[in-house]
């Protein structure tokens, strides 16, 4: 039975989670929760912008076209191969995950993944993609606006191999994570057969900016269980995966699945890549990708990339403002311990100012659901006298109770402003204020 590749790349798991466990094995270190979870900031690739780059790298990919209006469909079969394929995956493309298991607003259409065998049926199915609004399960309940839809080769796959690339603290510098067993979740092949996944430490001494083409041989026969022409294929895209890694400045290629064909074809079928912002001044296809992609995205992502602030939306109703990733995991988790669900991680650095305080809230107070706001803030480099100021500034943009902890640099004195603001709720530690937060934001 072959397997039939239509996954979205947006519905791709980032490896973060597997480089903490200690489930794998003894290679595979615990990595710092606040390493990851600040990605948010990171450039978000669509599907298609992802296959372009490794197309432009000399990667194996499947055949595929982007349409932005229906005139532009018969288009697509000028490309040859595309015109004798036996049948066509169409992918509505917007910046989500779980498009296939999605629907569209105003048509109803359940879907926005498709398959055919017929050529003509290409065309109807991207007219009922375009211009409407997908609703998934990582999207409002209004949706996104479908502006492009890609159209491409289905493939057979007989067999599903992971493969990424990333950079990792522990090891001083790139690793290479391969696995037999791709196409699923690789947290979950990590806990159900640790064995099964393989971690290669790249020493960039050693390779510079093309991987060594013995080791390149090893991951593929080691790491994936290859052999023959199979593993020298396969080492190949891993050789061309890495040079585009460092080419790119990224943070992470993961490559899941990384599909043997029927016809015994290496395909990198579908891509999730991280890219530093930092790097932007070296790569102007950086810019044009948040260009095109702004429309799409989230506008508290926007609006946290304008005000510099590490910021990932969650599902409870308890906001948070705190400076410091550890220190917003804990708030995170003792919340959750009296019995609140966080609406956020709001990370606001050790550099912020009143400004910066004023923009959080602007970008908390998004969140229709957020029915209480906790700021635990611990002054070390941040002045929590700016940090009373800023909230004091602020606190006319809230209309739900606001509880503040306060300890560090010039707390005191910082109590004292706030004090003196009769809607703050000035918290004695950490567990008092979760508790307090926890009971504004309990349904009356």
């Amino acid at each position: 039975m072959f397997i039939k590749q239509i996954t979205s790349r947006t519905g791709s798991k980032s490896i973060s989670n597997l480089l903490r466990s200690r489930t794998v094995n003894d290679s595979i270190h615990d990595v710092s929760r606040s390493q990851y979870i600040i990605s948010k900031r990171f450039i978000n690739l669509q599907e298609y912008q992802s296959k372009q780059l490794m197309e432009k790298n000399g990667i194996q990919i499947q055949r595929f076209r982007v349409v932005e209006d229906l005139k532009d469909v018969k288009s697509i079969f000028e490309d040859k191969k595309l015109q004798n394929a036996k049948e066509y995956v169409i992918k509505a493309q917007i910046l989500a995950g779980g498009r296939g298991k999605g629907h569209f607003k105003n048509s109803g259409v359940k879907g926005g993944v498709k398959l055919t065998t017929n050529k003509d049926e290409v065309e109807k199915i991207v007219q009922t993609m375009l211009g409407d609004y997908l609703v998934t399960k990582q999207t409002t309940d209004e949706g996104i606006l479908v502006k492009k839809v890609m159209v491409a080769e289905a493939i057979d796959i007989k067999k599903e191999l992971y493969l990424a690339i990333l950079l990792d603290r522990t090891s001083n510098g790139p690793i290479i994570v391969a696995s037999p067993e791709g196409g699923m979740d690789i947290e979950q092949v990590a806990e159900k057969n640790p064995n099964a996944v393989h971690k290669f430490p790249i020493s960039i001494e050693e390779n510079g900016n093309e991987l060594n083409s013995s080791l390149a041989m090893r991951i593929a026969s080691e790491g994936l269980g290859l052999t023959g022409k199979l593993q020298e294929d396969a080492a190949k895209e891993i050789s061309y995966l890495y040079k585009m890694f460092l080419k790119l400045d990224a943070l992470q290629v993961e490559i899941n699945p990384l599909g043997i064909t029927t016809d015994n074809s290496v395909i990198c079928f579908d891509a999730k890549m991280n890219f530093d912002e930092n790097a932007m001044f070296r790569h102007e296809w950086m810019s044009q990708i948040i260009d095109a992609n702004s429309a799409e995205e989230d506008p508290r992502d926007a609006l946290a990339r304008e005000y510099n602030l590490n910021f990932v939306p969650m599902d409870g109703n308890i906001a948070c403002l705190v400076n410091g990733a550890g220190l917003a995991m804990a708030t995170m988790d003792i919340i959750h311990r009296y019995g609140g669900s966080p609406a956020n991680f709001l990370d606001v650095g050790g550099s912020v100012n009143q400004a910066g305080v004023e923009s959080a809230f602007k970008l908390i107070m998004t969140d229709s659901k957020v029915r209480a706001v906790l700021v635990n803030i611990f002054g070390g480099i941040v002045n929590c006298e700016t940090i009373a100021k800023g909230l004091i500034a602020a606190r006319s943009q809230l209309d739900v109770p606001l509880v503040v902890r306060l300890e560090g640099t010039n707390a005191e004195s910082a109590r004292q402003l706030i004090a003196a603001v009769p809607d703050i709720i000035a918290a004695n530690n950490l567990d008092d204020a979760a508790q307090k937060v926890v009971g504004f934001a309990k349904p009356i």
